[in-house]
This record gives C-alpha cells, structure tokens and sequence, in this order.
C-alpha cells in the first residue's frame, strides 16, 4: 500500500484498538475464519446467542407449556428493559416485536390522518421501509411530505426541519442512513417537531449500538429498530421505545391478545389496551428470536457504546485517509461526527460493485454493496485494524491487477 501518515498518537491509537477487539473476538465465532467487516448488514453472532437458543431447545423440550409462566410470556417487555438500558430510557419503555415493517405499522394506526394535522414528513434517503409502511395510509388521509436529498444523498438538515410544520403529525425519520452512513442531526428535528406539536418517529438500526442514543437527551417520542446490526441479536427482534406519558394516549389498531389489558380473561368484543408498553403488543412473542437478541444487547451493554463509539470512529477514518491515499473515494461523510459506524467506498464504474464483493469474498473478507452508495465497509468492537489494512491491500490487488473480473457476474447480499 502507499505510505500514509500515521502520527505516533494514531499509530498508539491503533495498536489500542487491536488490543481492545482481541478483548471480545474469541466470543465470535465466525471471526476465526473471516474478515468480518459487514456488520452494517448482519453483526457477528455471539457465542452466548448460540447457547441460549440451545437452552430455548431445552426448556421447550422439558418444560413444554410451563415455559410461558417461567419467562416466554413476558419476554418482549423483559429484553425491552436490555434496549432500554442502551437508550438511557426507564424500564417499561421499550416492547420487542418482529421487525421494524411492524412497528411502523403498528404506529401509523394508532395516528387520526382525517384531520388538518396529517402530514408524514421524511426524506428519500430513509430506508425503503420507512416510506412503503407510511405511504399506504394515504387512502386513509396520510399526506406525504418526502423531502428531496442533494446529489450524494445528502439531505440539509435546514430543508427537513423546513418541511416540519403545524400540519405535520409525525417525522419517521432513520438516524443513521443506510446508503452514506451520514448521522442525521436527530436532536434538530426532535426540537423542531415539538415546537410545532409534531411527534417523531427516530429509526436507530443503523446507528444503536454503534452511536451513542440517548432518548432523554434527544427529547425524542419514539424509537425503532432492529437486532440484525450493531446490536448483534439477529433476525426477528425489533424494538419500540415510546415516551412514557405518550404511551396511554395511543390506542394502535393493528393489536392482538398480547397488547390486552387481561388477555387471559380471553373478553369478546373491542380491544381493552393494556395500560403503557404493553398495549403496542400484538401477538404471542417470537420466542427464540428474542432470546437470542437478548445475548448480543448483553454484549453490547457489557462493551459500552461510548467504547465501542470511540474505537469506531478511530477505526473508520484511519481507514478513510487510507482508502483516499490509494486512489478510492468515500461517499460517506468526512467528518466522523457526522458519521455512522460504516464507511462506503465509491468504486468506478459503479455496477462492478458486486464482482468486487464476491471477489473480496473469495479471500475471507466480507463486505457488501448498494446502489448509489458503493462498497460498504463496517468495523465493530471485534475488528482490529490489521483487518483493515488486509481489506485495503485486497481491494487494491483486485483493482491493480483486474481480478476482481473472475467474480464477475455474481450477486451482492
């Protein structure tokens, strides 16, 4: 690779970070054999995760129906308490569904779009998700107010705030975008929002358990998002932390027996909600998918965000100088402070991203790609920076050389 300048501060830094991953590496197994730098997508499965769906096995096998008075039953709100933990919010705070579709849905029902205040605001760089659960509530009154990004995906933060007014009934905004991994300025929109009597709906998958997120800080009224990522809990866990004085005031429509006041009286008729998180509950928990969320939150609680936070950003814009003395170009942003814990890696021409991705594959290291956005690579508490240094030295060879045309063809994930 091409000399970089590493101060003897960074270079201390960096050999701090290694030391730092090697603390937590043994407790992911798929580390003895990749470069796992796609964390962004799916975070590396914890040891702890596997054992606890063994138990799940186990007490299913032993304990058969038992098993929803000895923890089944009331695990969406017992793991909610581990989410809680990370956002700075009190216990009874946050309720565990299946994924982030669901919640959104779940939200959007418990809104009145029939009146003046029915607008949706967001901005084109949400996550697909985030527009397709919102922009089906048009037939019922929803008007959508999509806000336009500038040429990089990059939206200003002055346009979204503009587009909050007193007709606005609530903000889904992502934190964290998926494509640029730039940090959106949450805190703005919180206060803009509630200057205006708008609530906002803070989508942190791409962002918790890799930047900090204090909901109390961020005076924000709700948060979602899922396990899959930086959280490490895999599919089917997603969370919903709503503000505790707005929790009784929102009757969701799309319920079931498990956000019933008594659902064990099994009552006939309309919905009697359960008072505060439980009334977003729907039906029975995803058992298993919970248990094995609950392994990877304990991780990153035992980690700590700010740790993980600081070694994040050392790893990522060591990596970034790297990227930019070797010719490669980031679509993320410069300024760490305003990045997420991935860095993107612009690749000419674009459409070739996939052959690289299957080429670096080829060698145990894993990344992905999207459109529009390039290469995206993601560092975690478990990644040390000679990982780094081996996907750049690999990423050169594959240009330098033209190899990575022996994959060509083959499909991104």
């Amino acid at each position: 690779m091409s000399p970089v300048t590493i101060s003897p501060d960074l270079r201390s830094a960096l050999a701090g970070c290694d030391t730092f991953a090697a603390r937590w590496r043994s407790r992911f197994p798929i580390l003895e054999s990749t470069t796992y730098l796609v964390t962004h997508s799916l975070g590396a499965m914890p040891r702890t995760a596997q054992e606890r769906l063994m138990a799940y096995t186990q007490q299913w096998a032993t304990r058969g129906v038992r098993s929803w008075a000895e923890g089944w039953w009331d695990s969406p709100v017992v793991v909610g308490n581990l989410i809680a933990r990370i956002l700075n919010a009190p216990e009874g705070s946050v309720a565990m569904h299946t994924n982030v579709s669901q919640i959104e849905g779940v939200i959007a029902s418990a809104l009145d779009f029939t009146k003046k205040r029915n607008k949706v605001v967001y901005t084109d760089q949400n996550f697909p998700t985030n527009m397709y659960a919102w922009e089906g509530w048009k037939r019922y009154g929803a008007r959508i107010s999509m806000v336009q990004s500038d040429p990089g995906g990059i939206v200003p933060t002055e346009r979204l705030l503009a587009a909050i007014d007193e007709e606005t009934l609530i903000v889904p905004i992502s934190h964290v975008l998926f494509r640029t991994s730039r940090l959106q300025d949450a805190k703005a929109v919180c206060e803009r929002a509630r200057a205006v009597g708008a609530l906002v709906l803070l989508d942190t998958y791409q962002s918790l358990g890799t930047v900090p997120v204090d909901v109390k800080a961020l005076g924000v009224d709700m948060v979602c998002g899922g396990s899959v990522k930086w959280l490490c809990g895999g599919p089917g866990a997603g969370y919903l932390y709503v503000r505790p004085d707005l929790q009784d005031k929102l009757e969701p429509l799309i319920t079931g027996w498990a956000g019933h006041a008594a659902p064990f009286a099994f009552e006939l008729g309309a919905q009697r909600y359960a008072p505060g998180i439980r009334r977003f509950l729907n039906g029975s928990p995803a058992v298993p998918s919970l248990v094995q969320a609950s392994a990877g939150y304990e991780q990153v609680l035992e980690v700590g965000v700010d740790a993980i936070r600081k070694h994040s950003i050392t790893l990522t814009e060591t990596l970034r100088r790297t990227l930019e003395s070797e010719g490669f170009q980031s679509g993320s942003p410069a300024n760490p402070e305003q990045r997420g814990g991935s860095l993107t890696v612009r690749l000419q021409p674009e459409e070739h991203g996939p052959s690289y991705v299957a080429a670096l594959e080829k060698r145990g290291v894993l990344v992905d790609h999207r459109p529009e956005a390039g290469l995206r690579v993601s560092p975690h508490f478990y990644t040390s920076w000679s990982e780094l240094e081996a996907f750049v030295a690999a990423l050169v060879e594959l240009r330098n050389t033209g190899k990575w045309k022996d994959a060509a063809g083959s499909k991104s994930y």
